[in-house]
Order: C-alpha cells, then structure tokens, then sequence
C-alpha cells in the first residue's frame, strides 16, 4: 500500500485559468514535491450546462506549461454521478435530507418579509425553512407534477449525528504551507444554514462531491484558497456523517487585481493562455503569484 500524502487541484472547466488559479496548483504541486507525496488532478465538471471540453483541454495545456506533472487516469466529476447518488443516499437514511421545492423567488420573497436576515458565507440569505417537514403525499404529488425540487441537509440534526458519532465537537486540520505548525479551528457548519446537498437534474452539490472525490482518492492534504475556507465547515460535517477520512487543509493567500479584487473567471480576469501568447514563461508566472524572487 502507497503511503505517502496524496494532494490535488481540482479546477472547473467553465472559463479560462487565471493566475490565482495557477498560484493555487503551484502551491500544491509544490508542497506535494516537498513532502514527498503523490499529486493529483481531479475535473469538477458537474456543473454540465456551464462546463466545457474546450476548457478542460485548455486546463491541461496550461498546467501541463506551467511544468506540473500529475497522476493519470484524471478524475472526472461527471463520470461518477452514481457515486454520488450512493452518498445522497446513506444521508436519507439517516434521516438528514429533506426534499425542498422553493424556487429562487419564494425565498427572496420570504426573506424579504422577516426583514434583517442572516447570510450564509457565500453571501446568500440563510434558507427560510419553506417546505421543511412537507409530509411523504404532498411530496410525491409535486414531484409528480414535475416541479424542480433539491435535497436540503437538516442541518440541526446533522450536525447532532455528527456529534453523537464522534463524541465531541466539529473541528479541522489547518497547517501552514511548509508544514511547520498547525491548528485544530471548531468548523461552524450551521453557518450554512439547510444547504443544498442534490438536485434533481444534478445528483450532487460542489460540498457533496468534493468530500467523496477526497475519500475514494485517498487525499490527504487539501490546498486551496482562503476563499473556500468556510466551506471547510460543512465539508468536515459530511466526512463524519458519511464515515469518510479527515484530511489536512492549507488554506492560501487569494491573488488580487490591481483593484484589490479577487481574480475570477466571471469577470474575464486576464487567462493563463493570453498571459503566455503575450510571451509570460513558466518562471514569470511564479514571480507575478510571488512564488519567485
């Protein structure tokens, strides 16, 4: 049995690769090299009405230019829907998912009833709780009907199991870059209010398919930006629900704009490939993030 650590980028094919997104492999091709570990590269592409194979061959090309060497065969999210489903399922067992069929706009029209709300880390009002506790004839007659529904995960009582199953309080593995210290931070997964763990067209969400894409991977070290820090929380949560092994996690800088802005696909922020058809190599790439002098 390969003991060594295992690392991974797992980009999404739905735009161009930019240089936070180039920092962010780097970091971890590079703390994968100094540990002596295994290097992976995984596509979440479940997202297929966004996602590309343009993007995704231009993924490889750019990082395959950046110097980075990674594990074949390449993970790809959409191949693995049932998988998924298999996960969604051991958590309807346990009695965690309810079936939610509020669309975008009875939320915000019911937030904006109560007034002041709370938000969830990404920004979004907290779920309201509309269609919690729908008895089984009421959801079948909409579902029948052919109304978009998802799976929420209770979160209450999710985060409950978990602490019945560990016999103490949700906490992770943070550790610095060069692995010269760490910390154990609590996760706050109620922060995320009854998040969406499936849907009915897509049978995962990001939170779900990421933490069973790093159990079956045997991942070991999660890097990734600071950005995704709070997402840690309810990762944590289904890694103990679903009985999945915990991993460490290196959370790094973000990369900004000259506006202080974090770089994003969204906003068409300058790609790798222009970078490199302008005549940036490989080693000015890892000036510009600041990973050379």
């Amino acid at each position: 049995m390969d003991a060594r650590p295992v690392f991974r980028f797992a980009p999404s094919p739905n735009g161009e690769l930019h240089l936070g997104h180039a920092f962010s492999a780097l970091v971890a091709h590079d703390m994968a090299k100094q540990a002596g570990g295994r290097f992976l590269l995984r596509i979440e592409d479940i997202d297929i009405g966004r996602c590309r194979p343009e993007f995704e061959t231009q993924i490889l090309e750019d990082l395959a230019w950046l110097g980075l060497e990674w594990e074949e065969p390449v993970r790809r999210q959409s191949e693995h829907f049932e998988t998924y489903r298999e996960a969604v399922a051991k958590l309807e067992t346990m009695g965690l998912l309810y079936t939610c069929f509020a669309t975008r706009k009875e939320i915000a029209e019911a937030v904006a009833k109560k007034g002041p709300h709370a938000l969830d880390p990404e920004g979004a009002p907290l779920y309201p709780g509309l269609y919690r506790g729908l008895d089984a004839h009421r959801i079948e007659s909409l579902k029948a009907s052919g109304a978009p529904h998802a799976l929420r995960i209770d979160m209450a009582r999710a985060i409950e199991a978990a602490r019945e199953m560990t016999g103490e309080s949700i906490s992770f593995l943070e550790i610095a870059g060069d692995g010269s210290s760490s910390e154990r931070p609590q996760a706050d997964p109620g922060r995320w209010g009854d998040a969406v763990i499936a849907r009915k067209d897509v049978p995962t969400s990001y939170h779900l398919a990421v933490v069973v894409d790093d159990g079956l991977q045997g991942v070991t070290h999660v890097v990734r930006g600071q950005d995704l820090y709070a997402a840690t929380d309810i990762h944590r949560l289904l890694q103990i629900l679903l009985e999945l092994p915990e991993p460490a996690y290196h959370h790094h800088r973000l990369i900004f704009d000259d506006k202080g802005q974090k770089l994003a696909k969204s906003r068409k922020d300058e790609s790798l490939k222009a970078l490199r058809e302008a005549g940036a190599s490989p080693s000015k790439i890892r000036r510009m993030v600041g990973l050379e002098g």
